[in-house]
């Protein structure tokens, strides 16, 4: 059986940690997409923002491709 997967670029933060971000980011982005199907992090930082520190992650997400 042969398979087409979309991937997409995802950013999430937390002010708790970096898995924490992480699974913001692709709790959300199921929302509206379906069959996720690997989350690859790419990048880890830190943004401080007055003072207090904003953990992000940026991510490639992937799932199966619906066609019309």
């Amino acid at each position: 059986m042969e398979s087409v997967y979309k991937v997409i670029e995802l950013i999430g933060t937390s002010d708790k940690s970096w898995e924490e971000a992480a699974r913001v980011a692709v709790t959300t982005a199921s929302k509206s997409l379906r069959d996720l199907r690997v989350a690859e992090v790419k990048e880890m930082d830190l943004k401080i923002e007055e003072g207090d520190i904003v953990f992000r992650v940026k991510m490639s997400v992937s799932f199966k491709y619906q066609g019309e």
